[in-house]
């Protein structure tokens, strides 16, 4: 058999086995956060996990499968482990990339819905102001208000 061949089916078994382990490790331990993220509603939490593994499979397997074709003639075995070295070492960095987009993402979603906690928390206040200047008229106990200072 052929050289490339056996780089090409060492390539592809140990790319598409990371692929599938980085998935499942990312299903499982992101489905914690998800709920988190998703304030402990379950069901989207697994729905928006199971579209997240779908996505990092489509995107990480078109990437391993457009790059497969390896650009000198492999006559050896080291010709074989310096190609599959380049090759595997570009996935794996692939697979960071996507994994960090994935968590920065997710952190971001997370970090508006406690700002829409905290917001919720301290009245509509907050959604009045403009440049640090409060637009709404002061409220007072007996429930009369002054303009606001400049207005």
């Amino acid at each position: 058999m052929n050289m490339t061949v056996v780089t090409y089916a060492i390539y592809l078994a140990i790319s598409i086995g990371l692929t599938v382990w980085v998935a499942r490790t990312l299903s499982r331990s992101g489905q914690v956060f998800l709920r988190d993220v998703l304030h402990g509603r379950e069901e989207l939490a697994a729905a928006v996990n199971h579209l997240l593994v779908v996505g990092f499979y489509l995107v990480n397997l078109g990437f391993v499968a457009l790059y497969l074709k390896v650009g000198d003639t492999v006559e050896n075995a080291r010709d074989s482990v310096e190609a599959l070295s380049v090759k595997l070492g570009t996935v794996l960095l692939v697979l960071g990339v996507l994994h960090l987009l994935n968590v920065y993402v997710l952190n971001r979603i997370r970090q508006r819905g406690l700002d829409d906690e905290s917001y919720r928390a301290g009245g509509a206040r907050r959604a009045h102001k403009v440049s640090g200047r409060d637009l709404m008229p002061p409220v007072h106990p007996q429930g009369t208000t002054r303009p606001a200072p400049g207005v």
